[in-house]
């Protein structure tokens, strides 16, 4: 495992997760529920799908290494579009109509299992998904990617869990948005150049 890969994944894997859908379904779910088995039910989710995106980026990784490059250089830019462009309201608005499809259960597990389900279905196909595939297919080191993913993606449902509603009085999220987005442009930008070279 290269720790740097790990530490770039995790550091690229936060910023795009804030101001996504699940942040939001954590946030709500945390103000209904105790927080404890809300975190751990999204951990574990988020702990799926890192798995799902590495194991797809490991398949990416199986193509040959010009194709490798372009689809991760479509991927990033679509991605960094998405971002940059879709507009922030609209993933608060679905992020709180998640959170509040589920009813307050009466035990932690069942809290625990609705946050999962939640969250599990909420995050297949994200743009962190996807951003995870890229880069396992482009540092071609599947444990540092899905370590780095992993702590990116706790870190964010502690976030949303335990400091929701005090981070976004001070950093809107369409600025966390913007600067994924632009973020992701750059990869994009630059996995394109070093396929000209």
């Amino acid at each position: 495992m290269n720790l740097a890969v790990a530490v770039a994944t995790g550091a690229l894997v936060i910023p795009a997760e804030l101001p996504d859908k699940t942040f939001i379904s954590c946030v709500v779910l945390a103000s209904r529920n105790r927080a404890l088995p809300v975190y751990l039910g999204a951990s574990l989710a988020l702990t799926t799908q890192a798995l799902i995106a590495v194991v797809a980026g490991g398949l990416l990784a199986l193509l040959p290494h010009t194709t490798v490059r372009i689809v991760v250089a479509v991927l990033f830019i679509a991605g960094a579009a998405y971002l940059i462009f879709v507009p922030e309201k609209a993933t608060e608005e679905k992020g709180e109509r998640l959170g509040e499809q589920a009813i307050a259960p009466p035990s932690d597990w069942r809290v625990l299992l609705t946050t999962f389900s939640i969250i599990a279905l909420a995050e297949f196909g994200d743009i962190t998904q996807v951003l995870i595939a890229n880069l396992t297919a482009r540092y071609r080191d599947p444990v540092g990617v899905f370590a780095g993913a992993t702590v990116g993606f706790w870190m964010v449902a502690a976030v949303g869990v335990l400091a929701g509603k005090w981070i976004t009085r001070y950093v809107p999220l369409a600025v966390v948005r913007r600067i994924s987005g632009l973020i992701m442009l750059g990869l994009g930008i630059w996995t394109i150049v070093s396929v000209v070279k």
